[in-house]
């Protein structure tokens, strides 16, 4: 007899199908009804499951078609009924939760939208922070300022990047002394853009006490992929909010230190602050 944790991830596995199969966003009574318990117990399960609620699962895989259909260059038209919306009002009224900025400016590689950013040096090298209009989208170390910010370029290649103002260095004071004492949670709103797999990833790197670690093999368990191991990493190698998601804290099964996209030593002395910073007290 499987375990009824098997149970629940085989169940969640299937609704998390329907859901993607669906043109809309399905009740939540009826992705109950075929889970076979009653809306509050499916409501409780799922999310314990995939670290989302169905609403939230659903609105991040039609926000992922959005995004893919825009990026294959389809119409904003051709867009909004494909992803299941059954009117542009609807559509224009979610563009910016999913996008960040109008659907023809997400066409357009980011046409007409404003990044805000600043580079500076930290004890750990260069540092680049850039905001959108909805948050903090990008924190980014390196030892090149230049290279940190032809990243930048790359992800944003038709927006206006916009350089430091007096408001703007606050953020970035802000930014900047997090990173030398990281703590549970940067104080800022964030803009967060990423697949549903790695949406799930990254709520799941959050919940990772600071000055503890944990595998991939550990991560991937607790979003209910236990198979999905490089699948982890990769969604880790693609965060670009250093230290703000935590991906530092993820290590090998053996405890060895690996994968970070900003340099091991980085992630090692990143893991050594947080160990200082919130070991008990005596």
């Amino acid at each position: 007899m499987p375990s009824q944790t098997a149970q629940h991830i085989q169940m969640v596995a299937a609704a998390c199908r329907r859901i993607e199969a669906s043109d809309g966003l399905p009740e939540l009574g009826e992705l109950a009804e075929h889970a076979g318990l009653s809306p509050w117990h499916f409501h409780r399960v799922f999310k314990a499951v995939t670290g989302l609620t169905p609403r939230g699962y659903a609105s991040a895989r039609r926000a992922e078609k959005v995004r893919a259909q825009l990026h294959q260059g389809k119409s904003v038209t051709d867009t909004l009924y494909a992803s299941g919306f059954n009117s542009s009002g609807r559509f224009y009224e979610a563009a910016d939760g999913m996008l960040g900025m109008t659907p023809a400016a997400f066409r357009e590689g980011g046409s007409r939208a404003s990044i805000h950013f600043a580079l500076a040096q930290c004890s750990l090298g260069a540092v680049l922070v850039a905001c959108s209009e909805r948050g903090v989208c990008a924190i980014l170390l390196g030892d090149e300022p230049q290279a940190l910010l032809d990243d930048l370029q790359r992800r944003f290649p038709k927006a206006v990047l916009v350089g430091a103002d007096a408001d703007f260095e606050a953020i970035v004071a802000k930014v900047l002394g997090f990173i030398e004492a990281p703590g549970s949670g940067l104080d800022l709103p964030l803009d967060i853009r990423g697949t549903v797999f790695q949406q799930r990833v990254w709520q799941a790197l959050g919940k990772i006490e600071p000055g503890t670690t944990a595998s991939y093999a550990q991560v991937a368990a607790s979003i209910g992929a236990p198979n999905a191991v490089r699948a982890v990493a990769g969604a880790c190698a693609a965060n670009a909010l250093a230290v703000a998601v935590p991906c530092h804290r993820v290590v090998r099964t053996d405890g060895g230190l690996s994968g970070y996209r900003w340099g091991i030593e980085r992630k090692r002395e990143l893991l050594e602050r947080e160990r200082k910073l919130h070991q008990p007290l005596p």
